[in-house]
């Protein structure tokens, strides 16, 4: 049988990413489908195998953790046709059909080998920059992004055509919280915020604004960083910031969950917020929907089409605080909060792991 095969240098389990989890998704479903799956990635020490996904570390890319953009792409240029070499061999070992380049960098878009039997797949899950684009984009025979978002904006700079959209998925689908646990958490649950530490996300200004937001109730936020940052020691100061701003604020900060306790954390949630200022997907409003805990975001790139009636969308000219009242208003409100919470839970089926494994499979093939 050929396999589907995932290239993300920066993967390994628990990463504090949405791309990396969006390849573990994917890949298990995959896996669960009957199909054979290969995630591939610079990250040492890996285990070789992830939910049933076998895993091949590159040897010919030396990166350090975390890694800027200027230091990847100076390392993939060091690395040359060795590591083209080493990508066709692995292709070759596991008889891969298709490789989906996660990324046009991170991903090695910009460093697919020319020729072979493996047909190249670029994902966009952002845009990046012209010249890395520019590269992927001439060896790709297939190009899928995860929202229609992406298109739009792709849109403006590329010929977007023959692009598809393949969502984002869910790597462990539990169901929704019981009707009893939920009216319970509305009244005496936490309000929780999941993010990687990057300025996009919207952490600290949250957390500004949370001093003034005078919850009654524990409200956590679990930040992480993620492989790579902007800058070096970016995540570090971010994460500084947070610190200080979340015991001003008298807010839990804690670290990053593991993939596995994701859906269980979230799902014990009254609300879960989403401060992102820009979001191509949203997993963590996916894995919030699927438990039937409504998501309170601001109105920025794809969440309101992923989120819709299953939680409050907040103008981004509102700020934080738009954020804070709203996730009180609703939590005030037992009517409305059921009806969210049923809502979210049926858009989550949308992106059950077996129907995203169909359209990936049918976008490759």
């Amino acid at each position: 049988m050929s396999a589907i095969a995932f290239v993300l240098v920066s993967w390994r389990p628990d990463a504090a990413a949405g791309m990396e989890r969006a390849v573990a998704a994917h890949a298990a479903a995959l896996v669960a489908a009957g199909h054979d799956a290969v995630i591939i990635t610079a990250e040492p020490d890996q285990a070789p195998a992830y939910e049933g996904a076998t895993v091949c570390t590159l040897e010919s890319l030396q990166i350090p953790r975390p890694c800027s953009d200027e230091t990847l792409r100076a390392a993939i240029s060091t690395a040359g046709s060795r590591l083209t070499r080493e990508l066709q061999r692995i292709y070759q070992r596991h008889r891969a059909a298709a490789a989906v380049y996660v990324d046009a960098l991170w991903g090695l878009g910009r460093a697919v080998p020319i020729g072979g039997h493996t047909k190249p797949v670029l994902a966009v899950h952002v845009i990046g920059h012209r010249e890395d684009m520019d590269a992927a984009l001439q060896r790709a025979e297939v190009v899928i992004a995860p929202s229609e978002h992406v298109l739009r904006a792709a849109g403006h700079r590329y010929e977007i055509s023959g692009w598809q959209v393949v969502p984002n998925t869910l790597l462990v689908d539990t169901g929704p919280t019981s009707e009893p646990k939920r009216r319970s958490l509305r009244q005496h649950g936490p309000v929780r915020v999941l993010a990687r530490l990057g300025e996009e996300k919207g952490i600290a200004p949250l957390l500004a604004a949370g001093r003034q937001a005078q919850m009654s109730r524990l409200v956590e936020v679990a930040v992480s960083a993620a492989g790579f940052e902007s800058a070096p020691g970016a995540q570090h100061k971010h994460l500084t910031l947070c610190r200080e701003l979340a015991n001003r604020a008298g807010i839990v900060l804690r670290s990053g969950l593991a993939w596995t306790q994701v859906p269980s954390w979230l799902g014990s949630a009254s609300v879960v917020i989403v401060p992102s200022l820009a979001e191509t997907f949203g997993l963590v409003a996916l894995e919030a929907l699927a438990a039937g805990t409504p998501v309170v975001a601001h109105d920025v790139d794809n969440l309101p089409a992923l989120v819709g009636d299953g939680g409050i969308i907040v103008p981004i000219s509102e700020g934080p605080g738009g954020l804070w009242r709203a996730a009180g208003e609703l939590l005030a409100d037992p009517v409305r909060y059921e009806q969210t919470s049923r809502a979210g839970y049926y858009r989550s089926r949308d992106y059950r792991p077996a129907l995203v494994a169909d359209l990936l499979l049918k976008a490759v093939s």
